[in-house]
């Protein structure tokens, strides 16, 4: 799963030819992991939620699209 490919804690990386700081953090032992990224020098924000269930995993973007996060966790190469 390209969540668990993000360093944990804080990093830099690109995102369609644009620098990002990111910050992945991981809780209940791996069960949850939120990330938040901001766009340096521009406007671009993302932020999500993964939670590890019995049934599967469950990505819960906050006030945006699933696609977007999708595309931005599969996109990003991290610095």
């Amino acid at each position: 799963m390209a969540f668990d490919a993000l360093p944990e804690g804080s990093f830099e990386g690109m995102y369609k030819g644009r620098r990002w700081i990111i910050r992945e953090t991981r809780f209940a032992n791996g069960r949850s992991q939120k990330i938040v990224a901001h766009e340096l020098g521009g406007a671009g924000y993302i932020s999500a939620n993964l939670y590890r269930l019995a049934s599967g995993p469950v990505l819960k973007p906050c006030e945006m699209p699933e696609a977007k996060v999708r595309a931005f966790v599969l996109g990003l190469l991290p610095l």
